[in-house]
């Protein structure tokens, strides 16, 4: 074997987290590939696979990597769980062509954070959305390569010494490459058996050639393992089990189970069976395998209806995705559905999180609200609007339920009144507010659903009254789903008006009763949107903390609306505190969302590059605010003087600053009406007022209180814009802040900071607003106190010590 793929793959995955391919045809090396690049991977490996006949049981590839069992309903709780196991070892996964699609869809949030070695055969049955994720989300990508010539010659010549040079040649010649291929057809020309026909396949036919040498007990018992398409204890396989492990055509797990050496050839060995042999086998498999896999074997023998019975059996045993699963799979067979069982079915995917399947089973009912079969039809009717609402698509849920009469039962006129509301809040959000009154006229007293999204419609037309109707939603005691979606718009739409703190409180409330039920993708949502609002507000707790807590949350498996807010506020402290590096670097893989897309904007400006803060901007509410202000900022710098429209529904302050910008007055009272609400707008408008405001002394009195405020809170780059807009009124000072107990002063930590994020000394400056030689003064001092020899050493001593004490609150000057 070339040692190219095994060197590429090696090497990736000995430089940190990655997901490597290994893709091939069938026979290839694939797997022995996979198993020797794990042999030398170093640290515990944790060994796991797709299993045929298991395709669609949920995380179960992942499960047997990491022996546990596993949530596979929560695509993020699920990458966590194997993270949280895996940590510094290596994840391996052969058959990624079997495994289920809960384990495919974790891999791309496993890469970012644990060495992650696949195999995928080729050609595969993956859908193209899901192999397009996976070729991004791959690290690299390995096609493994046929033998050379003189690979397969000597593997031949090791299969078969007693071959001539010529029927080596032609063995080589017709294995193409492939090592199955060699060793079959070897073997086949050992035994003196003429080949196959020109046009044949050489694989397949070599292995029915070798695998016909077998004891009948033999072959049933390998056709076996190919139709379980799972490992399988010796007793169930019969007595044919001993002559496979002669053969060396099978291996044992740990806990006694046999599974094929080669799943290929068990497969291989399967597809030899006639129709009728295999269906009986299947049958036969089906007595003695669970009612998940019976119902399956049931299914491929042509026992459409005992694979009903069975998988509705299974159904009733399992909970979250797998009972949505099991029921999926009883609607997707050739015999009658009872709509009950759809409407069961489709129930358990919205719960499992499958809006689009729930919809389709619903979709293939056929059931119209009218006839004999009205009373369940309009269910089928109201469920599959919520399912298509839920999957995005409002126009088509508006129309599924458009025939469900004003005379159905009570649950079913509000579903389809909870649908018809929502889809015109998306759609037309106008005329939802009239068509939220005469609901609500018709609902007195209203079921959690209607009640849910006559809030959600107030909400977002800012009826009086409005929070607390979705705070009612919101509930944790009420349904799940529907108490979740409630406060998400609580928490958004309380940010966006600017209450930042009824925000964060809402949103670690409902983070609180997500997690106390392991809804896992929730909690993380709300607990990234509390951080960010809690970042922005400028939190009460110290800065650090929440840095640490919002930097730890973004090395989790998130969903993306979380990824974006922990990476948001992350980057806001850090670049407000002067790790402008760390903030770039954090943002660049930051998902696009209108925080994270600010913070970016916001970041470079306080870069010194006004011309990258001026981009369009994203998002509505406080943060279209945001993005004005954050671009009037950089046209100031740029010396533009154009006053843009300013964007409608944003909080006062907002509106009052961008308007303070247009007429050049007014920034002390637009600066009091930020200080309940965002601590660093506050500051960013005294700055403004200093710079703008005509009478000196009261120039100097904002920037004054500014760089107060500032050095207080810590936003380093701040104070030094301050410290700028002070020179430029020909005040010249360096406050260099308290002693630490190391002779540090606070001046001294901040610039060690900065070094210690790679930053140059003309940047330093800029970014505390002071000159370059005071920087390297500072600099200087530190290493004189720390015994460093360098800067950088002087910046590594100071945060390896621990030292930075605060104690002394004495200043000095320059």
């Amino acid at each position: 074997m070339a040692d190219e793929p095994y060197l590429a793959a090696s090497s990736t995955l000995r430089h940190g987290p990655a997901l490597v391919v290994l893709a091939g045809p069938p026979g290839c090396g694939r797997s022995t590939l996979l198993q020797r690049i794990a042999a030398a991977a170093g640290g515990p490996v944790h060994s796991g696979g797709g299993l045929a006949m298991l395709a669609g049981v949920p995380a179960l590839a992942l499960s047997r990597a990491v022996r546990a069992r596993l949530p596979g309903d929560d695509v993020h709780l699920l990458a966590e769980a194997v993270r949280s196991r895996v940590r510094g070892g290596l994840l391996v996964l052969d058959d990624l062509h079997h495994c289920d699609p809960a384990t495919v869809a974790a891999l791309p949030h496993l890469a970012r954070t644990c060495r992650v070695l696949v195999a995928l055969r080729t050609p595969h049955r993956l859908g193209d959305d899901t192999h397009q994720a996976l070729r991004e989300a791959a690290t690299t990508w390995v096609n493994v390569a046929p033998l050379t010539g003189d690979e397969a010659h000597a593997l031949a010549r090791r299969t078969a010494a007693r071959l001539d040079d010529a029927t080596l040649n032609a063995v080589v010649a017709r294995a193409g490459g492939n090592p199955l291929a060699v060793v079959a057809l070897a073997r086949q020309a050992a035994a003196g058996k003429a080949p196959a026909a020109q046009d044949a396949d050489q694989i397949a036919y070599a292995i029915a050639t070798a695998l016909a040498d077998l004891p009948r007990p033999a072959r049933t018992a390998l056709a076996a393992l190919g139709l379980l398409g799972r490992p399988a204890p010796a007793a169930l396989l019969g007595p044919g089990a001993a002559d496979l492990h002669a053969a060396g055509l099978v291996a044992t797990e740990p806990g006694g189970a046999l599974h094929p050496v080669s799943a290929y050839v068990a497969e291989t060995a399967a597809g030899l069976l006639d129709a009728a042999a295999r269906a009986d086998m299947h049958q036969r498999l089906a007595q003695l395998t669970p009612p998940a896999e019976a119902a399956r074997h049931l299914a491929a023998a042509g026992d459409a209806a005992g694979a009903y019975r069975q998988a509705l059996a299974a159904a009733d045993a399992a909970t979250g995705g797998e009972r949505a699963t099991q029921l999926l799979f009883a609607c997707s067979l050739d015999t009658p559905v009872d709509l009950r069982v759809r409407l069961a079915a489709a129930d358990a995917a919205l719960v499992a999180g499958r809006p689009g399947d729930a919809a389709a089973v619903l979709a293939a009912a056929g059931a119209r609200p009218t006839g004999v079969a009205a009373p369940l039809a309009l269910e089928v009717a109201v469920l599959r609007g919520e399912a298509l609402l839920q999957a995005g698509d409002p126009h088509a849920a508006r129309d599924a339920v458009a025939g469900v009469p004003d005379t159905a039962a009570a649950p079913v006129l509000a579903g389809r009144d909870r649908v018809l509301l929502l889809a015109a809040l998306d759609t037309a959000p106008m005329s939802a507010l009239d068509l939220a009154d005469k609901i609500a006229a018709r609902h007195p007293d209203p079921l959690p659903g209607v009640a849910a999204a006559l809030a959600a419609v107030r909400a977002a037309h800012r009826v009086p009254g409005w929070d607390t109707a979705l705070a009612a939603a919101a509930d944790p005691a009420g349904d799940p789903l529907i108490s979740r979606w409630s406060a998400w718009l609580l928490v958004e739409h309380l940010a966006a008006d600017g209450r930042l703190a009824e925000s964060a409180t809402a949103a670690l409330r409902a983070a609180d009763a997500a997690g106390a039920a392991l809804a896992y993708g929730w909690q993380t949502r709300f607990l990234a949107a509390a951080d960010w609002a809690l970042a922005l507000h400028g939190p009460d707790e110290r800065a650090d903390d929440l840095l640490r807590r919002a930097g730890n949350l973004t090395d989790l498996a998130l969903p993306e609306q979380a990824r974006a807010y922990a990476s948001a506020a992350t980057a806001l402290i850090e670049a407000d505190t002067g790790l402008l590096a760390a903030a770039r670097a954090r943002l660049t893989n930051a998902p696009a969302h209108p925080a994270a897309d600010w913070v970016r904007r916001e970041a470079a400006w306080l870069d010194g590059q006004p011309d990258r803060g001026t981009s369009p901007a994203t998002g509505d509410g406080l943060l279209a605010g945001l993005h004005a202000i954050t671009a009037r900022w950089a046209a100031h710098d740029l010396g533009l003087r154009e006053h843009p429209p300013i964007p409608t529904g944003l909080p006062a302050p907002a509106r009052r600053t961008l308007t303070a910008w247009a007429v050049g007055t007014g920034f002390p009272a637009a600066a009091d009406s930020w200080q309940p609400i965002a601590l660093r707008e506050q500051i960013r408008c005294l700055i403004a007022a200093g710079l703008t405001d005509p009478d000196r002394d009261r120039a100097v009195t904002a920037l004054l209180r500014a760089e107060q405020l500032a050095d207080t809170a810590g936003l380093t780059v701040l104070a030094g814009r301050a410290r700028r807009a002070l020179r430029t009124h020909g005040i010249h000072r360096d406050v260099r802040g308290r002693r630490s107990e190391g002779g540090l002063t606070q001046r001294e930590q901040d610039v060690l900071r900065l070094v210690a994020a790679g930053e140059p000394t003309r940047r330093i400056a800029g970014q505390l607003g002071i000159s370059t030689e005071t920087v390297d003064t500072h600099i200087r001092a530190s290493m004189r106190k720390l015994g460093a020899r360098t800067r950088t050493e002087a910046a590594a001593l100071a945060f390896a010590a621990t030292r930075l004490d605060t104690s002394d609150n004495s200043e000095d000057g320059r």
